[in-house]
């Protein structure tokens, strides 16, 4: 079972509570997909339907053109939030046992232990109790229960929460590497400068709706681009009504236009700064991922 990742139509309600309202969005294969929202958005109820651990009032998740059934959830690779593991069992105990659950043989299994333990930085810990591990190498672990029966898709809830800057290279190269395999990948985090590093498309969910969904830079671009411009006079006022700036705002001596790029002629906005006297500064820059998702949550 390969394939697109599609999650269609999906509601959810608790009582009066308004969970998820039309959630849809697809991932490709070979494609790193990045969900990200404020705590209670729905990020990880959308993961749990995808899972079958909760079911959906209405709507259906699909691997190609198949809904994913029980047999199809088992070649799915889930990390939870919330760390799964049992504290007292050894580290390749209880990734053996993880393997076997997935269909694997004993030999098959310890193989897949100690490709993914050395992988993942932990193989000199497979005879510690989980709970023994620092935060950091139990989170390194549950990824490797993520990934140890080699699943066709990845979800997983906040990969990145409590690791060291080593251990973010280490799973963000891992993950780069099953997409490169072409498998779906959607991951959450409030890490938004990760986010916007790593992922190929983005979707921002609030309140339970999805607000915005592309790709990293088509997001970061679609209010406009900012121009900043030091020197010329505020007084004069001389960006009003030129082409393709839609706002500005006038400093003592820094003026910021937002501009749209498809329309605006930076050569005639420099021209006419000029024309109210020397400009020291022109440059123009993009909102990161982390402005634009204030820009959405907040809208």
């Amino acid at each position: 079972m390969t394939g697109e990742l599609v999650v269609d139509g999906l509601h959810k309600r608790y009582g009066d509570l308004v969970a998820l309202r039309d959630m849809t969005f697809h991932v490709s294969p070979g494609e790193i997909f990045g969900f990200v929202g404020s705590n209670g958005a729905g990020k990880s109820t959308t993961m749990r339907i995808i899972l079958g651990v909760l079911a959906a009032d209405s709507g259906e998740v699909r691997l190609g053109a198949t809904p994913i059934d029980f047999d199809g959830r088992r070649r799915i690779g889930y990390m939870p939030e919330e760390r799964g593991l049992y504290p007292k069992m050894k580290v390749g105990d209880q990734l053996a046992f993880l393997a076997r659950l997935h269909g694997m043989d004993n030999a098959t299994a310890a193989d897949a232990v100690a490709r993914w333990t050395q992988r993942l930085g932990v193989a000199e810990r497979v005879d510690d109790n989980v709970g023994d591990l620092s935060l950091g190498n139990q989170q390194r672990v549950q990824l490797a229960a993520a990934l140890i029966h080699d699943p066709a898709v990845l979800v997983l809830d906040e990969p990145f929460s409590g690791l060291d800057p080593v251990a973010v290279d280490v799973m963000s190269d891992v993950l780069k590497e099953k997409a490169a395999e072409g498998i779906p990948v959607i991951f959450s985090s409030h890490q938004l400068e990760l986010v916007q590093r790593l992922c190929d498309r983005v979707g921002i969910i609030a309140r339970g709706e999805m607000k915005a969904l592309g790709r990293v830079d088509e997001l970061r671009s679609r209010g406009g681009v900012t121009l900043e411009v030091s020197g010329p006079s505020a007084d004069s006022r001389w960006a009003d009504g030129l082409p393709g700036v839609t706002a500005a705002t006038y400093g003592e001596s820094v003026t910021e236009l937002r501009i749209d790029p498809a329309v605006a002629d930076d050569q005639a906005i420099l021209a006419a700064a000029l024309r109210t006297g020397p400009v020291h500064r022109f440059a123009t820059s993009t909102p990161t991922l982390t402005e634009l998702f204030r820009e959405v949550v907040s809208a």
